[in-house]
C-alpha cells in the first residue's frame, strides 16, 4: 500500500472532519493524538477510510512519504509550541507543516523563523467554517513560506469550499498574514454577530416580536442585501424548541457569551497599529458586559431605566432595524478590511484585499452575499482609502444611514443597550467630518503636560503657557 504524503495530528471536532474532508478528496492520511485512545476511537468510527493510525509521532512521521504535508489542529499557544518542536527533531528538510489552528499571528512569525532555520517549510493557516466547514469545505488562509504553498496548495484547493467552483482558498501572504487575516475575519464575525443581537433585542423588546415573527423576519431579511450564514442560522435559532420545557430554546440560554480570545486579539493589534475599529472593539465589550451577569441581576435593582417589557412601541419600523443593520453590516466590515489594509502596508506583506474578500464567499462564518461588492471594490488598481467610500456600497451605505441614526437614537431613549450599532454611526462621523474637537485636546494636552499642538493657519509646532 502507498505511504500517505499527507496527516492529521489532532482529531479533535475540527482535526477529526478536517482529516474526513482530507480522506474524502482521494487523499491517504496518517493521524495521530496524543491520547491514543482518541485515535482508535476515530479509526472506529472511519472503518474502511484510508486512514493510516499512528500510537506515537515517530510513528506518525514514519507512516509519511515525502515530502510530507502535515497539519497540526491542536490548542492554540504551547500545545502547537511542543508539537511543533517535536516534529522539527524528526521530519526531514522540505516537509510541510501546517499551522491550522487560531494562533497568535506573532507566534506564527516566531514558528516559521524557527522552522526556516531547520530547513523546513512552515505555514500559519486560517481555517474558517465551524466543523462542518472542516468536514465539507472550510474557507482556508495560508500564509507562511510561498514555496510551502506550491506544495500544499493541490490539496488545500479540493478540500476548501467553493463559490461557484472557485475554491475559497489562495496564498495570503509571508510571515503571520495568514493568521493574522483569520484573527480580522473573526474580529468582524464578532461585530456581525453582536449587530444581529442588537436587532434582535430591539425587534424583540422595542417591537414585540414573538420568536415565530422573529424567524419570519430574519427568514425575510436572508431573502435580500443581508443575504448571510449568520442571518440563515439566526432565523432557525428561533424556532428551535426545548426538549424538556417544550418552550423556545433561546428563551432558556443563559445571556452570558463565551469567546475564545481572537475578538480581544483583533482589538488589541488594532490598538497597536493605530486603526480605530470601534464596531469590531464594542462586540468585545459587550461580551465582556454579558459575562458580569451577577453584577447587572444586582444592578438592575438599582440602576434606574425603561422598563423593556412595557415598551413594545419603539418608533421605529422593522423595515427601520433592516436598513440599520445593513449598515451597520458595511460599517463594520469597512473597519476589517482597513486593519488589514494597514497592517499589510505596516508588515509590507502586499495583501490582496479583493481576493481575501473572495476566500470569504463560502465556507467561513461571515460569508455573505455583499461580499461579492467589497471583491469589487478593492479589485482595481486604484484603491479606496476606505472601503466605506466604494463606489456601490458609498451610495447603499449613503441611503441607509437615516435608519442606522434613527435606530440607534430610539433604542437609546428606549434604554435598549446599542454599543455596535451607536459605535457605527459614531464611526462614520468621524470619518466622514473635516474637522473633529481633538483641536481641543491637542489644547488639553498643552496645558498639562507641553505636548505642543500644530496650527491650521501656521506651519510648525508651536507651545503656549496657558497660564
Amino acid at each position: 500500500m502507498q505511504k500517505p504524503h499527507i496527516g492529521m495530528i489532532g482529531l479533535g471536532v475540527m482535526g477529526a472532519n478536517l482529516a474526513r474532508n482530507i480522506e474524502n478528496k482521494g487523499y491517504a492520511c496518517a493521524v495521530y493524538n496524543r491520547t491514543y485512545s482518541v485515535t482508535e476511537r476515530f479509526m472506529a468510527e472511519n472503518q474502511g477510510k484510508n486512514f493510516h493510525p499512528a500510537s506515537s509521532m515517530e510513528e506518525f512521521v514514519s507512516l509519511m512519504e515525502r515530502p510530507r504535508q502535515i497539519f497540526i489542529m491542536v490548542k492554540a499557544g504551547k500545545p502547537v509550541d511542543s508539537v511543533l518542536e517535536h516534529l522539527l527533531e524528526i521530519v526531514d528538510q522540505g516537509d510541510v507543516i501546517i499551522d491550522a489552528g487560531n494562533s497568535h499571528y506573532s507566534d506564527t512569525e516566531r514558528r516559521e523563523a524557527l522552522a526556516k532555520s531547520k530547513g523546513i517549510y512552515f505555514l500559519g493557516t486560517g481555517v474558517s467554517g465551524g466543523e462542518e466547514g472542516a468536514l465539507h469545505g472550510p474557507s482556508i488562509m495560508p500564509g507562511g513560506s510561498k514555496e510551502a504553498w506550491e506544495i500544499v496548495k493541490e490539496v488545500l484547493q479540493k478540500i476548501a469550499a467553493k463559490y461557484e467552483g472557485e475554491p475559497c482558498v489562495d496564498y495570503i501572504g509571508p510571515g503571520g498574514s495568514g493568521h493574522f487575516v483569520k484573527m480580522v475575519h473573526n474580529g468582524i464575525e464578532y461585530g456581525d454577530m453582536q449587530l444581529i443581537a442588537e436587532a434582535y433585542q430591539i425587534l424583540r423588546e422595542g417591537k414585540g416580536l414573538s420568536n415565530e415573527q422573529l424567524s419570519e423576519v430574519f427568514s425575510e431579511w436572508n431573502q435580500g442585501e443581508l443575504k448571510s450564514y449568520l442571518i440563515e442560522i439566526t432565523a432557525k435559532i428561533f424556532t428551535v424548541k426545548d426538549q424538556s420545557s417544550g418552550d423556545y430554546l433561546v428563551d432558556k440560554i443563559l445571556d452570558r457569551a463565551g469567546q475564545k480570545g481572537t475578538g480581544r486579539w483583533t482589538a488589541e493589534s488594532a490598538i497597536s497599529l493605530g486603526v480605530p475599529i470601534p464596531t469590531l472593539a464594542a462586540a468585545v465589550d459587550a461580551r465582556v458586559l454579558s459575562s458580569l451577569k451577577d453584577e447587572r441581576v444586582a444592578a438592575s435593582k438599582v440602576l434606574k431605566g425603561q422598563v423593556l417589557s412595557e415598551l413594545n412601541n419603539i418608533e421605529c419600523s422593522v423595515k427601520d432595524v433592516r436598513d440599520a443593520l445593513y449598515a451597520a453590516k458595511i460599517i463594520c466590515y469597512a473597519q476589517g478590511m482597513d486593519l488589514l489594509r494597514r497592517a499589510s502596508n505596516e508588515w509590507n506583506w502586499n495583501l490582496n484585499l479583493s481576493s481575501i474578500a473572495s476566500l470569504w464567499r463560502a465556507g467561513c462564518i461571515i460569508r455573505a452575499a455583499f461580499l461579492d461588492q467589497i471583491r469589487e471594490a478593492f479589485a482595481g488598481e486604484e484603491l479606496p482609502a476606505n472601503m466605506m467610500l466604494a463606489g456601490n456600497l458609498c451610495e447603499t451605505l449613503q441611503s441607509k444611514i437615516p435608519a442606522l441614526r434613527k435606530v440607534s437614537v430610539k433604542a437609546t431613549l428606549a434604554g435598549i443597550p446599542a454599543l455596535a450599532f451607536s459605535s457605527a454611526v459614531g464611526y462614520y462621523d468621524s470619518y466622514r467630518l473635516e474637522r473633529l474637537p481633538q483641536n481641543l485636546t491637542q489644547a488639553q494636552r498643552d496645558f498639562f503636560g507641553a505636548h505642543t499642538y500644530e496650527r491650521v493657519d501656521k506651519q510648525g509646532v508651536f507651545h503656549t503657557e496657558w497660564e
